[in-house]
């Protein structure tokens, strides 16, 4: 396996490769000068270190942390992945690439020339841009059936092409945190499935299991000094996929189930095209002003009235003509008459710079229409969302098309995120969130969650303090980069603020195992949190797995590994692209039977869905994989 990248992600994959599927790796990365700092995953953790000392060493760690790579792994130095760099690390003879790098353009050169180098080649492609990213993977499977003689299609061919974002991989997850009820979601063939998390029935109830339990939640989940739920926790973390044995014999252990929800609403379009409401185009001092004059013409239309006795529409119109100065002088008038004309014509001179003003401030409220819009006010229960960049755009929208009020907070006024703010006209407060002020502008006292997703750790921390400060029951989750930084993070802010909700998520964590199960040729279609642990869902053909085909459902299911949720009765290659919602109009329904009994015999050419560990579903690719090695 080839691993190309320049951030955190490429050396989570790595990691996640390396120790999950036992895969042979090189990765390449750019010269140290210009090579972030790798993540610290699975350090060992001295058990009589203080919070605080853990916390200030978290604090204070230098670049150089981290541990050695292990023996299984080649680090090659690049400054780009070009045609001679991809034959020295063997992409002719490797199973897969992985191109992970920030930039897409940098990741389409590349896999352009690797799938020139080996058509067989397995890629997986990191791109921000879905709609390219479709494009994309269709071309490179075209190319890769093309080379091989094997034509349109990629029947028969094992090479494959799979675009993956971050961003949206780890989206759901983030934006699920923060909403009421919901804790995780992902999004598969039309359909939402939310798992909630569930505290332990009380005397005598029986827990409503949905479609089945996913994990019973660490031991020691309300204890603010016990576990922090993380692979370390051994008997006291969380347990993934248990049986109904295990279900029935944890007493006073939190669950997570699995419900299916279809997303329904009206869609985040108004069908106003950004037109602000009339009130909003004046004013209050401009419409007081304008009501004012109104009232003056009408006691001029019924004063003339009353002095020359005419009907009150003639004395009206006499009225208006001479307040734009159009009437003849009233010389042989009587003196009332005109008086009233004088009056009728400084209300007139009066008149001009209100409509003036009117004119200019109705041109300017149509202009911004697409600014920045400010919090308003008595604004309440909504979410606090820091940081427009990829990973906030996108929980931006995932937030929106759940209709939760958002209040955005962003230090640069380019941000690639301020777009989509403006077009689904977001509140958003320009400043540094490390300022005093700047919260309190965004509504903090009055939010139901903050979600810190900038790229900074220590910033998301320092604004996570910062609002704790203000309102203690804060729900708060901080993306932190750091596994050793996350959990001191985690177990001080959970023992000083027992009662508030705290989660910390890492987006590359949350990532990588997509990305490697993608590398080893499966599709993961999401993957849910479980504290500090990962739970995959991935859809799998059953033929040439001897853990199902043949089997029931009853039977291919193992506790704490994987396990049969759905069948998909949808054609091959119809799942629609990534990032094409379930509310999009005209979406085809989805494919998926949930009501599996466990009689149900898995036949060769069923597609199951299932929940996997990460060394569950290892397993499964990996027997397949010696199979075809051996054959």
């Amino acid at each position: 396996m080839i691993v190309c990248g320049d951030d955190g992600l490429a050396h989570r994959l790595a990691a996640e490769l390396r120790g999950v599927y036992g895969e042979q790796v090189t990765l390449v990365v750019p010269p140290s000068v210009r090579r972030v700092r790798q993540p610290v995953v699975g350090r060992a953790r001295a058990a009589s270190a203080a919070l605080l000392d853990r916390f200030s060493a978290a604090v204070n760690r230098t670049g150089a942390g981290g541990a050695e790579p292990a023996s299984n792994e080649q680090v090659v130095e690049a400054a780009e992945v070009t045609e001679a760099v991809l034959t020295e690390v063997g992409a002719d003879r490797a199973a897969a690439l992985a191109l992970v790098y920030d930039d897409d353009e940098t990741n389409i050169r590349a896999a352009l020339t690797a799938r020139r180098l080996n058509p067989r080649l397995r890629l997986v492609l990191r791109l921000y841009n879905r709609r390219l990213g479709q494009h994309i993977e269709e071309l490179l499977d075209q190319t890769a059936a093309v080379a091989s003689g094997t034509g349109p299609g990629t029947a028969g061919l094992d090479a494959s092409t799979t675009v993956l974002s971050d961003a949206d991989t780890a989206a759901p997850a983030l934006a699920a945190t923060a909403l009421v009820g919901t804790s995780k979601v992902v999004q598969t063939e039309g359909l939402v499935l939310r798992a909630v998390e569930r505290q332990p029935p009380r005397p005598g109830e029986v827990a409503d299991p949905g479609l089945c339990t996913l994990a019973l939640l660490s031991a020691t989940s309300n204890d603010p000094a016990g576990a922090d739920g993380s692979e370390g926790s051994g008997e006291q973390g969380p347990q993934l996929l248990p049986d109904e044995a295990a279900v029935a014999s944890a007493t006073g252990r939190g669950t997570v189930v699995l419900e299916q929800v279809s997303y329904s609403g009206p869609s985040l379009s108004s069908g106003r095209g950004g037109v602000p409401p009339f009130a909003s185009l004046f004013s209050r001092r401009l419409r007081w002003s304008l009501a004012g004059l109104v009232g003056c013409v009408l006691a001029l239309a019924v004063a003339l009235m009353f002095v020359t006795g005419e009907h009150p529409l003639y004395a009206t119109y006499v009225t208006l003509l001479d307040l734009f100065g159009i009437n003849d002088p009233a010389f042989h008038e009587s003196t009332g008459r005109q008086v009233l004309q004088l009056l009728s014509g400084l209300v007139g001179l009066l008149l001009l710079p209100v409509l003036l003003a009117a004119v200019l401030e109705a041109l300017g409220t149509f202009r911004s229409a697409s600014a920045l819009r400010k919090p308003p006010r008595g604004l309440g229960g909504h979410v606090v969302l820091l940081g427009l960049g990829k990973i906030g755009t996108r929980v931006l929208t995932r937030l929106r098309e759940l209709h939760i009020p958002v209040v955005c907070v962003e230090s640069d006024p380019e941000a690639r995120g301020m777009a989509t703010a403006r077009r689904l006209r977001v509140p958003v407060v320009l400043g540094d969130v490390t300022q005093e002020g700047v919260l309190e502008a965004a509504k903090i006292h009055r939010a139901h969650a903050l979600l810190a997703l900038t790229s900074a750790d220590t910033t998301n921390l320092e604004a996570a303090l910062y609002a704790r400060s203000v309102r203690p029951d804060l729900r708060v989750v901080l993306r932190l980069y750091d596994d050793d930084f996350a959990t001191a993070v985690y177990r001080t802010l959970r023992a000083a603020h027992p009662f508030a909700l705290t989660r910390s998520r890492s987006v590359s964590h949350l990532a990588a195992p997509a990305f490697a199960g993608a590398m080893m040729g499966r599709q993961i279609l999401g993957a849910i949190p479980v504290e500090r642990r990962v739970l995959l869902f991935a859809e799998v053909e059953v033929a040439g797995h001897p853990q199902l085909e043949g089997r029931t459902v009853g039977q291919a299911f193992r506790a704490g590994a994987w396990r049969v949720l759905a069948l998909n009765t949808a054609p091959p290659g119809g799942r629609r692209g990534e990032g094409e919602g379930p509310e999009e109009e005209g979406a085809p329904a989805s494919g998926l039977v949930w009501d599996l009994p466990p009689t149900y015999v898995l036949g060769a050419g069923d597609r199951v869905v299932l929940a996997a560990t990460r060394r569950g579903l290892a397993e499964l690719l990996g027997r397949r994989r010696r199979e075809r090695a051996g054959a």
